[in-house]
């Protein structure tokens, strides 16, 4: 499954562009990669990975601007369609790595 978490955050004043920053260095810290500008997106092997993930989201929301999240599977996420440009580096080589248990 995927997490793609989508934000517009106002950064006029200096401690809004701070609170973009720390939003931004957490998503990043949290293995979100960036697909667009203020689009981010994470690769989780299953639905309580996913919610956990939803949850740290949650709680690091800025106190400013707007963040929405949209969780689709691989399958959804595989068909989606580049009309201008290419794909990035990082989604040419990640690769989805399912847990097997014996």
């Amino acid at each position: 499954m995927r997490l793609l978490v989508f934000f517009d955050l106002p950064v006029v004043k200096k401690e809004d562009r701070k609170e973009y920053q720390k939003f931004r260095k957490f998503l990043i810290n949290d293995g979100y990669y960036m697909l667009q500008f203020s689009v981010y997106s994470r690769l989780c092997n299953n639905q309580e990975t996913l919610d956990k993930h939803i949850k740290r989201l949650v709680k690091n929301l800025p106190k400013k601007g707007s963040v929405r999240y949209l969780q689709v599977t691989e399958k959804q996420y595989g068909a989606m369609k580049i009309v201008l440009g290419e794909k990035n580096k990082k989604e040419k080589y990640q690769k989805v790595e399912q847990l097997s248990v014996f």
